[in-house]
């Protein structure tokens, strides 16, 4: 099934593209934890109860990594770090962290493979990946979803 999109127009009042056309990605389902223990479950030997053991093990050690201000690379996929939003001090002897500090998230840079004779970036998440748009009565069936034994 192709990432589906929809045709938006730029109504903002002061932008530069008002009155232009861009396609905007829609997401017609969200998977939980218990969807892709399922999926895993049919395409390997382990059971459904380990898979979600594991997925949320990983959530854990996701982050108590990110807490002690390790970064975390899986293979395939990318790697999390925390990013730091701040704001700006005249010197560095008046950056105060409780004052300049003002939020944080995660950061993830997804895997990249290069392919060596064209040098051509393809995220790996999206290899598999192609574009086409919403059928325009606008109804998008969601895919059944086989409740967790």
């Amino acid at each position: 099934m192709p990432v589906l999109y929809k045709l938006r127009q730029d109504n903002r009042k002061n932008s530069a593209n008002k009155g232009k056309w861009y396609a905007r990605s829609l997401n017609i389902y969200t998977m939980k934890t218990e969807d892709v223990a399922d999926l895993i479950q049919n395409n390997c030997t382990a059971k459904y109860s380990d898979v979600v053991a594991v997925l949320r093990e990983f959530k854990e050690v996701l982050t108590n990594a990110l807490a002690d201000s390790k970064a975390v690379h899986v293979d395939g996929l990318g790697t999390f770090k925390v990013g730091l939003k701040t704001t700006a001090a005249a010197t560095a002897a008046d950056f105060n962290a409780s004052k300049n500090i003002v939020g944080m998230r995660i950061n993830f840079q997804p895997e990249v493979r290069i392919d060596a004779k064209t040098k051509a970036h393809t995220v790996a998440l999206l290899s598999k990946c192609h574009a086409a748009e919403t059928p325009s009565n606008d109804i998008v069936k969601t895919p059944a979803v086989t409740p967790a034994p």
